[in-house]
């Protein structure tokens, strides 16, 4: 388990800024911290690297305590916050040199600083100072630094906040990247970042834990339900649709197209389509409605 949160409250005086939070996140996974401005999700991120601590409950990294083993979590956690904080009178390549001697890389500097140029797309930029590159290149440096001393654990608040589309790409891909040997945690409000780059989403609002599902799971809603809709090329009576096994109810929206609803565990499909062989119709078309994540995050976020 490489991070482990258990019940971690946060107050700020009487300001309650995170409230029983509990989750788990796997190695290797890339999740998502969802929710609206306010919701607690760079407390929780403060909290996990070890730069304020909880007010009660229980947080660890690979196994480290964040609190008893402060040291060993900041070893093992690369940190992007959202302002990415960087000198911006020192050159790229100048930069990474510092970063690297704070993480006392010694003769492995020269060798790490090379590879983070390469994987991040620095090469044009390492003798340029920081404070004349777009933010796009910014948060390629701050990508570079969070990843020099190859940690187990990402933790990146708002990594592509501000950036245009071509920029927001490049950055989420190079997030994709670096994920597949590392456990990523990042924060976002925006539901599109989730779709391209997390396999598991965690959405707070005020504080509260609302959900921790997949992707998949998500799309699907808070439902337990599942509506299929389909088109046959001829009228169908809605008596012999509540006949295929699993059909709750069937509405006719227009002409010849039906919704049918079933329990979330059934997908229908394939029966559906037995039920046109059989009574001679032809299916012109035939989806699973999903809700969109924007959807879902504004159900469970609205209150």
């Amino acid at each position: 388990m490489s991070i482990k949160v258990k019940n971690i409250t946060k107050l700020y005086g009487k300001q309650k800024a995170l409230d029983q939070v509990s989750f788990e996140i796997n190695a290797g996974e890339v999740v998502g911290l969802v929710g609206p401005n306010g919701a607690g999700k760079s407390t929780l991120m403060k909290i996990l690297t070890c730069f304020i601590p909880p007010t009660s409950g229980d947080a660890s990294v690979c196994g480290f305590d964040v609190l008893e083993q402060s040291m060993e979590v900041r070893r093992l956690v690369g940190y992007l916050p959202e302002n990415n904080p960087l000198y911006l009178d020192m050159y790229v390549k100048e930069y990474l040199e510092f970063v690297a001697g704070i993480h006392k890389l010694g003769k492995q500097t020269k060798n790490r600083i090379s590879e983070m140029i390469d994987i991040t797309g620095l090469q044009l930029e390492q003798k340029k100072k920081i404070g004349a590159l777009s933010k796009g290149y910014r948060q390629r440096v701050g990508l570079a630094q969070v990843l020099i001393h190859d940690p187990k654990v990402l933790i990146l608040d708002e990594p592509t906040s501000g950036l245009d589309p071509n920029q927001l790409a490049e950055i989420r891909q190079l997030i994709i990247k670096v994920g597949k040997e590392k456990t990523v945690m990042l924060s976002t409000h925006i539901m599109q970042e989730v779709e391209a780059v997390c396999s598991k989403t965690i959405i707070i609002n005020k504080g509260v834990i609302v959900a921790d599902k997949t992707t998949a799971e998500l799309h699907q809603g808070n439902s337990n339900k599942i509506v299929i809709l389909v088109e046959f090329n001829s009228k169908v009576e809605k008596k012999l649709l509540l006949c295929i096994p699993g059909v709750e109810d069937a509405i006719n929206t227009k002409e010849n197209m039906w919704e049918i609803i079933a329990n979330a565990d059934k997908d229908l499909r394939s029966s559906v389509f037995d039920f046109a062989v059989k009574h001679k119709l032809q299916v012109l078309s035939m989806q699973k409605e999903e809700k969109t994540l924007e959807e879902v995050f504004h159900q469970l976020t609205k209150n």
